[in-house]
């Protein structure tokens, strides 16, 4: 199941389960939209992919066992671990090239 975090790995803003601003790469990590499209450019500090809107969550259990009641949202909160210096220099290296080529 996929992990909603609670916050942007990198200016750290609240990212609740319904947020329509959160973004997520394959492995989960999640950034806010505003550091995606202008600090990040589409690509993910940590494995160098593309991000994607992260799912919203039904808050009721439409289903048995299912929903944010049953399966609540993360608490830990997450920091990226690279440096301002290490993130500009990938993000420089693949910004002109698709996620899907990379």
């Amino acid at each position: 199941m996929l992990e909603l975090r609670p916050n942007c790995e990198l200016c750290d803003g609240d990212l609740p389960p319904g947020s329509l601003n959160a973004r997520i790469c394959s492995y989960e990590c999640t950034f806010c939209a505003p550091c995606v499209d202008d600090v990040l450019a589409n690509v993910c500090p940590n494995c160098g992919g593309g991000f994607t809107p992260r799912p919203i969550r039904p808050r009721a259990a439409w289903r048995p066992a299912t929903g944010l009641e049953h399966d609540p949202a993360g608490t830990r909160r997450r920091r990226a671990s690279r440096t301002t210096e290490e993130i500009a220099a990938l993000t420089s290296r693949l910004r002109e090239t698709p996620p899907d080529a990379r």
